[in-house]
């Protein structure tokens, strides 16, 4: 694996991931968010977790197995986009209340969307018809 694979699936996981994404968050944040918010959480979030999931875990995983990379990946997306999203738009009259808990499952539901669409793209190697 050499850092330009890692790159040249970035510039084309990137857009896939905001096209799985974007439409889950647009429908399931809280309705305390307006539309303009929801787009921008399909974008920015990602863009703050995507490129150290793809660029940054692999390197360090390099040798280990995929299974290991997954688990550890696919937690912290989630977990460091609800930290983003609440330290961004979340308020303290909000903690603990539905609007938060629908608001962070609903990026949970739209990471594990992009993962199942990525590993299923994955496992009939369309990733490899593109390089």
């Amino acid at each position: 694996m050499f850092p330009s694979d890692l790159w040249h699936f970035l510039t084309i996981g990137y857009p896939v991931s905001i096209l799985i994404e974007t439409p889950i968050l647009l429908i399931g944040l809280s309705n305390r968010h307006p539309i303009k918010r929801r787009l921008l959480a399909g974008v920015w979030l990602t863009a703050c977790t995507y490129p150290i999931v793809v660029l940054v875990l692999p390197l360090l995983f390099v040798n280990r197995s995929r299974a290991l990379y997954l688990v550890v990946a696919e937690t912290f997306a989630p977990v460091a986009e609800c930290i983003l999203f609440w330290l961004a738009f979340g308020r303290e009259g909000e903690v603990g209340k539905a609007s938060m808990w629908r608001d962070f499952i609903a990026i949970i539901i739209a990471n594990l969307a992009s993962l199942v669409v990525g590993e299923v793209l994955n496992a009939y190697g369309w990733f490899g018809l593109l390089g």
